[in-house]
């Protein structure tokens, strides 16, 4: 029975998988530090409220904190911001940098006669018959 257990837990999908969730918890912890700390301080002094929790309305006695829900959508907007700019585009510029190898060779080459597009590999043109010395 604990054989069956070690045998799970050193699985390498179940410790890649807790790696995972441990760097998405310090990536969060980074993010929200940079939005709280940065972003949302920054967005502040452009418009003069920080902080929109204190907007309400009442019906009837029931009070609506609408100015939380503000909250949270701003938040979602400038982390989902701050990951796209800060995170994945520069990941994906280093990534497209990363992956540029050689050109891929030509299939194909055009015959010096007729014109015509052939296998890059022909010696002869299957249009005209001519033979191909080394045109492309």
């Amino acid at each position: 029975m604990l054989k069956g257990f070690k045998d799970f837990i050193l699985r390498g999908n179940v410790v890649d998988l807790a790696v995972g969730v441990m760097i998405g918890a310090a990536f969060n912890t980074l993010v929200t530090a940079l939005v709280k700390d940065i972003l949302t301080p920054f967005i502040a002094a452009i418009f003069q409220q920080p902080n929109f929790s204190a907007l309400t309305f009442t019906i009837n006695g029931s009070q609506f904190l609408y100015g939380d829900v503000l909250n949270a959508i701003v938040s979602f907007f400038i982390v989902a911001a701050t990951i796209y700019f800060f995170v994945v585009l520069p990941i994906n510029k280093l990534s497209a940098r990363l992956q540029k190898g050689p050109p891929a060779e030509a299939t194909t080459k055009q015959c010096g006669e007729c014109l015509s597009s052939i296998p890059a590999k022909a010696k002869r043109c299957a249009y005209c018959t001519a033979t191909q010395q080394g045109i492309i």
